[in-house]
C-alpha cells in the first residue's frame, strides 16, 4: 500500500501551528505579567490519530502505523482550585481580624491610658482633692479647696462624658459601614454579586459557541476573591461553565455539605434579600461578621456594646458611692447636697450637681474626708480592670490579624506560583516553542524538496 504522498506536510504543518499558538500564548503571558487576576495560560496539545497502514513489508505483510501530528485541543488557565479555596478562606479571616483591630484600637485609643488625660488620673486628682478638702478648716483657704472638688469632678464627670459619647458615635461608625457594605442598591456586596451573575451569563454563552472565555474566567475568580473580603463565600460550578456563590452562614453550611437553597448567585441570578440579613451575617466571618459581632444595631448587641455597658456601670457605682458617702458621714442632722447630679448615672449624662456652684461650705470635714477614703474602692478596681479587658482584647485581635495576614501572604504566594507569570520561565518556554516552530518548518522543507525533486526528476523521465 502507498504511504499518502502529502501526509508529512500535514504533518510538519500542524506542529507549526501548534508551536505558533504557543507562541503566541507566551506572548500573551509576558503581555499580563502585572495584570492583577490574570492567570497564566498554556496551550494544551494531544497527538493527533495514527494512519493505520494495513501492509507496509512486502516481506513480512505487517502492517503499521504513521503519526499525523498534533491538535490544539485547547488554550487553559493555570488554576489550583484548593489553593483558591484557601485563600478565599484566609482572606475572610484576615479581614474580619482587621476590622476588629482597626475599630478596636480605636476604643483603646479612646481610653488614653495610661496617661496624664485618661480617666484614671482623672480620679486620683478627684480623691486627692476631696481628702484635701477635709484637712482644709472652714474659713482658711476652704472655699478654694471647695472649688478644687468641684473642678476634679467635672474633668472626671467629662472624662466619662467624652468616652461614652466616642463609644456611642464608634457603634454609629460600624451601623454605618455595614449598612453602606450590605446597601443591596449599590453596596459592593450587591455589585460583585452582580457582575459574577453577569460573567456568568457570558462565560456560558462563549462554551456554546465552543470559545475559551479565559479573560472572562479571570474576571470572575477575581470578583469572588473580593467577595471573600466581606464573609465566607464557597464556590460549586455547573456543568454549563456558571458558578453559584454561597455566602455568610450559608456558605459554611454548603461547604459541610449542606444544599444553599438560596444562594447569592445562582447561575444568572443574584439573590439579595435572602443573603443581606443578620440572621445569614452574624458570625459569619470577614468585615461584615467582624462588624455586627463589634455592634448589631438590630439587637443593640456586640462588644463595643459591652463596653458601653461596663463604662455606665463605672459610671452609676461611682455617682453612688460619692453620694452614699458623704450623706453617710452627715452627722450633723444637715442634709448635705450629693455631689453628682443623682438623675445621671451614664456615662454620658453623669455631672457635678449644679447647685454646688452657689454653695458656700456644703461639706463637713467628715464628709470630704469619707469621700476621699473611697480612692481605690470599687469605681477604680472596676475601671481598671475595664482597662485591662480592652488591652487584653486589643493584643489578643492584634495578634490574631498579624498571623492571618502571614498565613494569606503564604498562600497568596503558593497561589502566584501557580498562576502567576514568571518572565525567566516564559522566556525560556519561548525560546523552546521558537526551535519547535523552526524545526517543524524545516521538515516541511525537507519533505517539500523531496516532493520537487521526485515530481520534476522522476515526472521528467517519463
Amino acid at each position: 500500500m502507498t504511504i499518502p504522498s502529502y501526509s508529512g506536510l500535514q504533518t510538519a504543518l500542524s506542529g507549526l501551528e501548534a508551536a505558533q499558538a504557543a507562541i503566541d500564548t507566551t506572548g500573551q503571558n509576558i503581555a499580563n505579567a502585572n495584570t492583577p487576576g490574570y492567570s497564566r495560560q498554556s496551550v494544551n496539545m494531544t497527538e493527533r490519530d495514527p494512519l493505520t497502514i494495513q501492509s507496509l513489508s512486502n516481506v513480512t505483510g505487517a502492517g503499521s502505523q504513521l503519526g499525523l501530528g498534533v491538535d490544539i485541543t485547547s488554550i487553559g488557565r493555570i488554576r489550583d482550585q484548593f489553593l483558591d479555596v484557601q485563600y478565599r478562606g484566609q482572606n475572610t479571616q484576615t479581614s474580619g481580624d482587621n476590622t476588629a483591630s482597626t475599630l478596636l484600637g480605636q476604643v483603646q485609643a479612646a481610653l488614653a491610658e495610661p496617661g496624664s488625660s485618661g480617666l484614671s488620673s482623672s480620679l486620683t486628682q478627684f480623691w486627692q482633692s476631696w481628702n484635701a478638702l477635709g484637712n482644709t478648716p472652714t474659713g482658711q483657704g476652704g472655699a478654694g479647696a471647695l472649688q478644687a472638688v468641684i473642678g476634679a469632678g467635672q474633668t472626671v464627670a467629662t472624662s466619662l462624658n467624652t468616652l461614652g459619647n466616642e463609644l456611642t458615635t464608634l457603634q454609629s461608625q460600624i451601623t454605618d459601614q455595614y449598612n453602606t457594605l450590605t446597601d443591596p442598591n449599590s453596596g459592593p456586596i450587591a455589585n460583585d454579586a452582580n457582575q459574577i451573575a453577569s460573567l456568568n451569563t457570558q462565560i456560558a454563552q462563549a462554551q456554546v459557541n465552543g470559545l475559551n472565555p479565559n479573560t472572562l474566567l479571570d474576571q470572575r475568580d477575581q470578583l469572588i476573591d473580593d467577595l471573600s473580603q466581606y464573609s465566607n463565600v464557597n464556590v460549586t460550578t455547573q456543568p454549563n461553565g456558571m458558578v453559584n456563590v454561597s455566602f455568610g452562614n450559608a456558605a459554611k453550611a454548603a461547604a459541610g455539605g449542606t444544599t444553599d437553597a438560596a444562594p447569592l448567585v445562582n447561575g444568572g441570578t443574584v439573590d439579595l434579600t435572602d443573603n443581606l440579613t443578620d440572621a445569614n451575617l452574624s458570625g459569619s466571618g470577614g468585615t461584615v461578621g467582624a462588624l455586627l459581632g463589634l455592634y448589631d444595631s438590630t439587637t443593640s448587641t456586640g462588644q463595643v456594646a459591652g463596653y458601653l455597658t461596663t463604662l455606665n456601670n463605672i459610671t452609676s457605682s461611682l455617682v453612688t458611692t460619692v453620694n452614699n458617702a458623704i450623706a453617710s458621714a452627715d452627722s450633723s442632722g444637715a442634709t448635705a447636697p450629693p455631689f453628682f447630679d443623682p438623675t445621671g448615672t451614664t456615662a454620658t449624662t453623669i455631672a457635678v450637681n449644679p447647685a454646688l456652684s452657689t454653695a458656700t461650705a456644703p461639706y463637713t470635714a467628715a464628709e470630704a474626708q469619707a469621700a476621699g477614703g473611697l480612692s481605690g474602692g470599687a469605681a477604680d478596681s472596676a475601671y481598671n480592670a475595664f482597662v485591662t479587658q480592652i488591652g487584653s482584647n486589643v493584643r489578643s485581635t492584634q495578634n490574631a490579624q498579624q498571623t492571618a495576614q502571614s498565613l494569606l501572604t503564604a498562600i497568596s504566594n503558593q497561589r502566584q506560583s501557580v498562576s502567576g507569570v514568571s518572565l525567566d520561565e516564559e522566556m525560556t518556554n519561548l525560546i523552546t516553542y521558537q526551535q519547535a516552530y523552526q524545526a517543524s518548518a524545516r521538515v516541511m522543507n525537507a519533505i517539500n524538496e523531496t516532493l520537487n525533486t521526485l515530481i520534476n526528476q522522476v515526472g521528467a523521465g517519463i
